[in-house]
């Protein structure tokens, strides 16, 4: 992909100053730094309180705060809005972000419903001006990125199966108390939209397009304690389908929001007629590959012969990170923003990503044709 950096600087507002904020805010700061081309102005930072506010503005390097997130998003020193906030917020302040006339950098998931994202997918095609990226970061890895040049080069072969999981155990104590995050009114979808999402974005990237899927959703804990007392759990705490691909390859996907001892077990592997790779975000600084003729699997640690990992750290072994990823994000960002091709996913893409995580949400067990 080309990179064109901005030759003249972006105005930045980020709505939402919590743990993803956050990682915005180091993006924003650090993107020039590490790819060149103006700096970004950081004009206004909002959250819900002015104190919040404030203290983010004076923490992140934003010149203005305000607990007024429309007046952020029509701000005419603005061009780009991160937002950052619960998912309930996300169509209202992206659409009105793309009708002002603003680039959207927008966290996943992109909405609490297909229909909500499905609008939001119809907006932007009618701002063609308006680029559009969705907070899909693991897509950014170098690691993944050597996967992805492996498969499309066809050292593999032909793509036979993909077995994806995706498990944390942020929820697995049943102790844990209710939150907007449980329920469909504030975080839509649980585990399939936290977590699935984001094995859906690799998933698609390596063996291309889903035709038909099985699935079943699991709410282990049903209900949680709040200061009113027990509260129902609404959204899935887990998700497991079959999956048949567009080409005919098969696979298998499971995610899950309680699973003990699992804090970022992002861990797919792919079987092709001439090899295999796989890979763990636990461990996202290796990826193992099997070749025919070989005995087993070598592993391939990421290092600066390959240019996301070259950008940061000249020295192989050195590790790349998470936050690392955001700035690559928003590298993306920016080159699509001044012409190159968009690296995606945007909300088009995204809407095929939703499409998926929602046909898994209402199969119980049926079948489900994807855009049927």
């Amino acid at each position: 992909m080309d990179t064109l950096m901005p030759k003249h600087p972006l105005g930045v507002a980020l709505i939402g100053t919590g743990f993803m904020g956050k990682c915005h805010a180091m993006a924003w700061n650090n993107v020039a730094t590490v790819y060149g081309g103006a700096r970004p102005r950081l004009e206004l930072v909002c959250d819900a309180s002015d104190a919040a506010a404030q203290t983010a503005a004076d923490a992140f390097g934003f010149a203005r705060s305000t607990t007024d997130w429309q007046a952020a998003i029509t701000d005419p020193a603005v061009d780009v809005v991160s937002i950052t906030t619960p998912n309930g917020f996300h169509r209202e302040m992206a659409e009105a972000a793309l009708l002002a006339g603003k680039h959207v950098w927008l966290e996943k998931p992109m909405a609490l419903t297909l229909e909500d994202a499905t609008h939001m997918a119809e907006v932007a095609r009618n701002h063609p001006k308006a680029v559009t990226l969705l907070g899909y970061n693991y897509l950014r890895s170098p690691a993944f990125k050597a996967a992805k040049d492996i498969v499309q080069s066809g050292q593999i072969g032909e793509l036979l199966a993909f077995r994806g999981v995706y498990d944390e155990d942020y929820s697995a104590d049943p102790t844990l108390p209710w939150s907007w995050r449980m329920t469909h009114a504030g975080g839509g979808l649980g585990a399939l939209g936290d977590l699935g999402c984001h094995l859906v974005s690799q998933m698609l990237a390596l063996m291309g397009p889903v035709d038909e899927l099985t699935a079943m959703t699991q709410i282990a804990v049903p209900t949680r304690p709040s200061d009113s007392g027990p509260k129902a759990v609404e959204n899935e705490d887990s998700a497991l389908a079959l999956i048949r691909f567009a080409s005919g390859a098969h696979g298998s996907f499971a995610t899950s929001r309680v699973a003990r001892g699992r804090k970022c077990r992002l861990q797919w592997e792919i079987h092709g007629s001439e090899g295999s790779l796989v890979f763990d975000q636990e461990r996202m600084n290796e990826l193992w590959v099997h070749r025919a003729g070989e005995a087993g699997f070598t592993r391939h640690l990421t290092g600066p012969a390959q240019p996301e990992f070259a950008a940061f750290c000249p020295a192989p072994g050195h590790n790349f990170g998470f936050n690392e990823q955001k700035v690559v994000e928003a590298r993306d960002l920016c080159s699509a923003i001044s012409g190159a091709l968009n690296a995606g996913p945007d909300f088009e893409q995204g809407l095929t990503i939703e499409h998926i995580i929602h046909a898994m949400a209402r199969s119980e067990g049926r079948p489900v044709k994807i855009g049927a």
